[in-house]
């Protein structure tokens, strides 16, 4: 199932199924990403690119702040090639040295701030990483990093910094009490962003990068293992970028169009890309939040009249409990795409109603940049359907023990992509590279099946698949089943070693006011499950462990299991 460029492959069943204002092909992709912020502030210089806590700053204005930064970053002893580590929430100066570092053909390094000091570390180290840009109040993390030579320069910048009146004191003010304002702005190898780039040209440096050369080194979120870094170059960003805004193909530029809700985190690859790079390209104002807090959201949302909110499924969720979005708070929003994990039914209708948008699921893997298939937002959207393949895509199921046998349509197997936003390898790691991009395709581990028009349906993870009384179980299905139910507010369902089984289900419940009876949970499970399918044991949470994201992270979930058991070990 191969196609070379700009060949139009009618025969793949998912295009027929395109909105028809989506283009099949996105054209030329092999350029530098920042090119985005550069041509957009040329159409549109005095129009807001961001807007942050009351403060707006122009295209003009971001792109001549990334310009100062590139040109500040020789005196730190930078070369073309090295690579910068970005350690910060969604803020202007966040956007800045993201778009400067690739001005500067340099390559950027994103760190979730989140993460304890041995990640931080690991990612520094493993990407050989220098300069670090990060808030004061690291000063726990980047401090030792600085004093056993694993970096060499800290930039730094307060949250506040970019903020309007009278945010830029209360942020300050209230990091103070709440002691997240610490960490000195002197000593070896600390710098202030603002008097760092003070002086330096606003220009855009010369020569400008190449679509070929490498622009970031994204980390996997390590739900399932050992973080890995995802080699994705210029090219493969514009690509991508530009999928979504073919795909999104109503999107208004410039001044009087779109805003683009910006809560998403940008140190994420889908933040990034179908966030901040989408809304930068496309002519469009991010408005800036950095993290997500319901009441913060809803008024951004209405103050701002934002139209587009890429998002994950517990931001829905959350905002849909909210007695503000039944007043007309979300009225605004016509258009957003989901991610990072399943959208449940209810919550995306529920949302849709208190909006008035559209809310499709889409399906992506930081390893392509990340979006491979979305459903249309416009056209027929499918439930339980991750969607259709992104133009210039190519999508196909395969057997699991023999992965080149193309499985027919219904048949589940492990789900390959291949296309421009694909990745090119995994940093430092040859044999895993080798593995994940065997015969050409992005083999994502993940199991899947398609039907006759070409809709792809996640079932589960390879990893998270369980087999018991020797049937394979996917934890997909049983925790959709779950969250129809209405005393389930979240559920994940895992595997548990037995003897006797060779794995007891396991399903982790948070409950929507009190909890449910096991034995009630269990005879619901009955109506919708194969008997092999019940979980055997329930037990309540009043949370689950999730990433930054909002993803779920089973594998904690497991091991905490694992380590109950006599001579256990996590796998």
């Amino acid at each position: 199932m191969s196609a070379a460029k700009g060949e139009d492959r009618a025969d793949f069943p998912w295009v027929a199924h395109y909105e028809p204002q989506v283009a099949r092909h996105i054209g030329d992709f092999n350029r530098p990403i920042n090119g985005f912020l550069e041509e957009s502030a040329g159409k549109y210089p005095s129009h807001s690119a961001t807007v942050y806590f009351g403060a707006a700053l122009s295209f003009d204005r971001l792109n001549r702040m990334a310009n100062r930064f590139a040109n500040s970053l020789p005196g730190l002893g930078f070369q073309p090639g090295d690579r910068v580590a970005l350690m910060l929430p969604n803020c202007p100066q966040m956007v800045a040295a993201y778009y400067g570092i690739l001005k500067a053909r340099g390559v950027v390094v994103q760190i979730n701030p989140l993460l304890s000091a041995p990640e931080v570390a690991f990612h520094v180290q493993d990407s050989g990483a220098k300069i670090l840009f990060a808030l004061p109040r690291f000063e726990d993390i980047y401090g030792p990093l600085l004093d056993d030579g694993s970096l060499e320069h800290v930039v730094l910048t307060h949250v506040g910094d970019y903020a309007g009146f009278p945010y830029n004191i209360l942020i300050p003010l209230l990091g103070r009490i709440h002691r997240e304002h610490s960490g000195p702005l002197k000593g070896r190898g600390r710098h202030d962003f603002r008097k760092l780039t003070a002086t330096a040209s606003d220009l855009n440096p010369s020569p400008a990068p190449r679509g070929g050369d490498l622009a970031l080194i994204q980390y996997t979120s390590g739900t399932t293992g050992k973080s890995k870094g995802a080699m994705l170059t210029h090219a493969n960003l514009v690509a991508n970028a530009l999928q979504c805004h073919a795909w999104l193909h109503d999107i208004k530029p410039g001044p009087g169009g779109d805003s683009f809700l910006a809560v998403i985190p940008f140190f994420h690859v889908y933040g990034m890309t179908v966030c901040m790079n989408l809304a930068l390209e496309a002519g469009c104002t991010l408005v800036l939040l950095p993290r997500f807090n319901v009441d913060a959201v809803l008024s951004a949302v209405r103050r701002y009249r934002c139209t587009i909110f890429p998002g994950v499924e517990i931001m829905y969720n959350a905002l849909n409990h909210s007695p503000k979005s039944a007043k007309g708070y979300l009225k605004s929003i016509r258009s957003c795409i989901s991610g990072a994990g399943p959208l449940y039914r209810e919550v995306q209708e529920k949302f849709e109603a208190l909006s008035g948008g559209k809310v499709s699921e889409g399906y992506g893997l930081t390893e392509a940049s990340p979006v491979t298939h979305s459903n249309p937002l416009f056209g027929e959207r499918r439930t339980g359907s991750i969607g259709l393949p992104f133009p210039d895509t190519e999508a196909r199921v395969v057997d699991q023990g023999q992965v080149d046998r193309e499985l027919p349509p219904g048949e589940a197997g492990e789900l390959l992509v291949r296309g421009p936003q694909v990745m090119q390898g995994y940093w430092k790691r040859p044999e895993e590279t080798a593995k994940v991009l065997g015969g050409g395709w992005l083999h994502t581990g993940d199991i899947a099946k398609m039907d006759q028009d070409g809709f792809f349906y996640i079932v589960d993870r390879k990893k998270d698949m369980i087999k018991t009384r020797g049937e394979n179980v996917y934890p997909r299905s049983l925790e959709e089943v779950l969250m129809r139910h209405p005393q389930v507010a979240d559920v994940v369902v895992v595997g548990i070693p037995d003897e006797a089984l060779g794995e007891k289900i396991k399903a982790y419940i948070v409950a929507k006011g009190p909890r449910p009876d096991p034995g009630d949970l269990a005879d619901y499970c009955r109506k919708f499950l194969a008997k092999f399918e019940i979980p055997q044991e329930f037990e309540f949470r009043d949370s689950l462990p999730k990433n930054i994201i909002g993803k779920t992270l089973r594998r904690l979930l497991r091991e905490e299991e694992l380590s109950k058991h006599k001579g256990g070990k996590p796998s």
